[in-house]
């Protein structure tokens, strides 16, 4: 679902890709379960707010968190979520591990991250008041199932005594509802088990959120009638439990204040919006880049969380021309893939951290062969089996020197969960110019958070057409002319891309060392050295825009960041330019090669501070190309930066 947004202010930090649910300007029109029928209850203004719900891993806190998201955007709010669950398909109910949560940050201005610590939890139990808790800030509203708070699952996770009755809580608002009594009641007449009841409890709690902000529900209620349309009972008794969630905010007297958060019309550039993740964005990406080459998309791949919804989602656009393969193996994955490009596909391969180890020897036959392909890693906590759920940007030296000999190869790295739709284009881009396997490294932040994206015009998408080898290309001194795979672009180095089976073309693959030119086995030391220096030479060749710097003059200290430390590290130097300090922002999409003028950005600054998440390999990497003392902030605990303990951080750099 999209809409027109009619403001035409430019956003203050980022431009902004997009959710399923489109930006109204005009807000929801009221209407069966709208507020609105005039209960005499307060209404308070606020212009941002963070929600978080909890509760165990099968109570369906995704789901409601995706749906207060979409209704959300279409209410025009500018948002950015944080999804986070645990690695189990179905942990220990009511234990600590298997606590899942989504947390959603929306205003009526230009936000960029999901928010530090949330105004509003929904806790569905114990275990989830306990993991979540500690986040809380003074006066936050707290809402508590408190059907939940029995003597067992209290104990499962470590409470001696109530905490909704020992004075714990004191420093919040708590508001004590029995969701599950509630939605029970709430669905007899549809005659089901108390268990398959139970199970509708995040409805009716996203009703009553919907109540209290003042969210659409149309949107919610023909999701729910779409999505159990096999089973229309189900499907009404899940309408019945999200409106009887709002009947309940409007009637009851707990709730006594509402709040409105008015659309972001000053945030948006004038055009169509969406609310979109990175990885779906990611998948849009390399569609339309595959439009655009006027190529057939190949994904061969091989399913590794958090990479696989780029693999269900593209399985569902054979209208595209694209195929999707799942295989056997991450090995036989990327295979394929390079199998493709070969054939003369776009071809890509997803996977994560671990799937790029055992990818490594396939990429490095790919930079032997000199073949386009996309190589997308979903950046996720290591090493090994590490955090498959969890965030991390600990990839990169992986990506940079992760296969044997001397192997080079592009990195792109998007900065935000749309952003993904540009750096898909981009990193197919340089694959097809310059016949090159390529690195996309995206993370598990930008793969699950979301925010509004300006679906763009297609005509203003880049031209990837490329020229296949139609005929012979080189003059032997007999005066023949033959076809030679490995006689180069004078300009990008690129060589000549061959569709298996055009007459008069056929070469040698593999992966032993090419003669330059004829592409013939070559042994020959000199040769070796000139093919290696010729391969290297066409990477640092390939133009890149300047990195640009965000620097509102007399800037000390610049702060240098790369992937999805973007939002945090714009919303830290925000906060305290509002405090008055002059602070230097800068942000690299391209990791290899750098852009040409980051020497000359590094060398205007007295200080450079680099945030990863990670141990420092961005600032290895400076350290080793600009011989500048560029100093690290690092972590490493799974979770993005919050924006005040970062701003915390570049404070210290600051008055160091």
């Amino acid at each position: 679902m999209t809409s027109q947004v009619n403001s035409t202010a430019e956003q203050a930090d980022h431009a902004k890709p997009a959710d399923s649910a489109a930006a109204s300007q005009t807000g929801p029109t009221p209407g069966e379960g709208q507020h609105g029928a005039g209960t005499g209850k307060e209404t308070r203004q606020l212009d941002r707010v963070i929600i978080r719900f909890a509760g165990d891993s099968g109570d369906g806190m995704q789901l409601t968190g995706d749906r207060f998201t979409s209704e959300t955007a279409s209410f025009g709010n500018d948002l950015s979520t944080l999804p986070n669950f645990p690695a189990e398909i179905r942990a220990p109910a009511g234990t600590l591990p298997g606590v899942s949560s989504f947390q959603l940050h929306f205003a009526d201005h230009d936000i960029l991250t999901p928010g530090d610590a949330p105004d509003v939890l929904v806790a569905m139990n114990p275990a989830a008041l306990k993991a979540n808790v500690g986040d809380l800030p003074a006066g936050a509203v707290l809402i508590v199932n408190t059907d939940e708070f029995t003597k067992r699952p209290m104990a499962k996770v470590g409470y001696a005594a109530n905490p909704l009755e020992d004075g714990s809580l004191e420093a919040f608002q708590v508001h004590g509802v029995p969701l599950t009594t509630l939605t029970v009641e709430a669905l007899k007449e549809f005659g089901l088990s108390r268990k398959e009841a139970e199970r509708s409890k995040n409805m009716f709690a996203l009703g009553l959120l919907s109540w209290m902000y003042h969210r659409p529900t149309e949107g919610t209620e023909a999701y729910l009638r779409k999505k159990f349309a096999k089973k229309p009972q189900l499907a009404q008794a899940n309408v019945t439990a999200f409106r009887a969630g709002w009947n309940f905010g409007e009637t009851t007297e707990d709730f006594a204040v509402s709040y409105e958060v008015a659309p972001a019309s000053s945030a948006f550039q004038a055009g169509v919006y969406r609310n979109i993740s990175g990885n779906l964005a990611l998948a849009y990406g390399l569609v339309a880049a595959s439009v655009q080459a006027e190529l057939p998309l190949f994904l061969g791949s091989y399913p590794i969380t958090p990479a696989s919804d780029i693999l269900h989602e593209l399985s569902r656009h054979k209208n595209f021309g694209v195929r999707s393969f799942q295989a056997e193996d991450e090995i036989a994955g990327i295979g394929a893939a390079l199998g493709a490009a070969f054939g003369g596909s776009l071809a890509v391969t997803t996977t994560s951290g671990p799937g790029v180890a055992l990818k490594s020897e396939t990429i490095g036959l790919a930079v032997s062969l000199e073949l386009p392909l996309v190589v997308v890693d979903i950046q996720r906590g290591g090493p090994s089996t590490g955090l498959p759920t969890k965030t991390e940007q600990a990839d990169l030296l992986q990506a940079m020197y992760g296969r044997n000999g001397e192997a080079p190869v592009p990195i792109v790295a998007p900065s935000t969960p749309a952003d993904c739709f540009e750096a898909a284009l981009e990193a197919a881009r340089i694959a097809l110019v310059y016949r090159t396997p390529v690195f996309l490294l995206s993370d598990g932040y930008l793969a699950n958070g979301s925010e509004p994206w300006r679906v763009p015009d297609v005509e203003g998408l880049p031209d990837l057409r490329v020229r296949f080898a139609s005929g012979p290309n080189h003059e032997l001194a007999d005066g023949s002319r033959v076809f030679w795979p490995y006689k180069r672009d004078a300009v990008t180095l690129a060589r000549p891309w061959a569709v298996p089976g055009t007459a008069g073309l056929e070469h040698r693959i593999g992966g032993i060392e090419k003669q330059d030119g004829s592409g013939n086995i070559s042994y020959d030391p000199a040769n070796h050295e000139l093919m290696v220096r010729t391969r290297q030479a066409k990477i640092d060749g390939i133009a890149v825009e300047d990195v640009r710097v965000d620097d509102p003059g007399g800037a000390r200290v610049l702060v240098l960041g790369w992937g999805s430390t973007y939002g945090p590290i714009a919303a830290a130097v925000r906060r305290l330019r509002g405090e008055g300090m002059a602070l230097a922002q800068a942000h690299l999409r391209h990791l290899n090669p750098f852009p040409a003028n980051v020497g000359e950005v590094l060398a205007s600054y007295e200080r450079v501070v680099i945030p990863e998440m990670n141990l420092g390999q961005l600032a290895t990497l400076i350290r080793a190309k600009y011989a500048i003392d560029a100093r690290s902030h690092t972590q490493v605990n799974g979770m993005p930066f919050k924006a005040e303990e970062l701003a915390n951080a570049l404070k210290e750099a600051l008055n160091a």
